[in-house]
């Protein structure tokens, strides 16, 4: 089983991009399931949503303590909030960030790093700081878990309130193409998920 927490703040689109994402996963013929966690329901509060994907049917509902990747939609978030909590080793972070590599805090055993300036993206494309689908595309560039086309078959079967479906999709396609992946420590790298 492969689990993913996502941090992001109330309005950026976290809970919508776990759901978009296990939507791809089961397009693709995995076992997949979202779970949201909301603590204060108000623009701008630090929220997170939880993700599970796997080859056989999926029991467990609970938050994700222990996950195998972290991906964070805010870059702001982790001076407030620790992100890595539980992670394991040779986990993968996928941060929205404009910095380079070496400027990123992170475990020692973290073994994958993706990085993308999803905030810059999201301004030139909504003229607001609305990651989540950026985000997605960085998470498929980073880890290859999840191809682009079953992200944006996800994105046509999502209903947005604020965004068009076009803009969400070069949002996702931008966030794929300019993700910076780095491998920090290879004798950390956790097996690999086989479906």
């Amino acid at each position: 089983m492969y689990e993913i927490r996502i941090h992001g703040r109330g309005g950026q689109g976290a809970v919508l991009a776990s759901a978009i994402l296990a939507q791809a996963f089961v397009d693709e013929g995995r076992f997949a399931v979202a779970i949201p966690s909301f603590g204060f329901e108000r623009r701008g509060a630090p929220v997170s949503a939880c993700l599970r994907m796997d080859a056989r049917e999926i029991r467990a509902l609970t938050n994700i303590y222990y996950p195998d990747c972290v991906i964070c939609v805010d870059p702001t978030l982790p001076r407030m909030v620790d992100i890595f909590a539980g992670i394991k080793p040779g986990g993968t972070l996928v941060q929205a960030s404009g910095k380079s590599a070496a400027a990123i805090d992170h475990p020692a055993d973290l073994a994958t790093l993706g990085l993308c300036d999803a905030m810059g993206i999201a301004l030139a494309i909504f003229g607001r700081p609305i990651t989540n689908s950026i985000m997605l595309g960085a998470f498929a560039r980073t880890t290859g878990l999840v191809s682009l086309a079953a992200l944006i078959g996800a994105l046509e079967a999502a209903e947005f309130r604020d965004a068009g479906l076009e803009q969400n999709r070069r949002a996702l396609e931008r966030g794929y193409a300019k993700t910076e992946v780095v491998a920090l420590a290879p004798e950390f790298v956790a097996p690999a998920f086989v479906s």
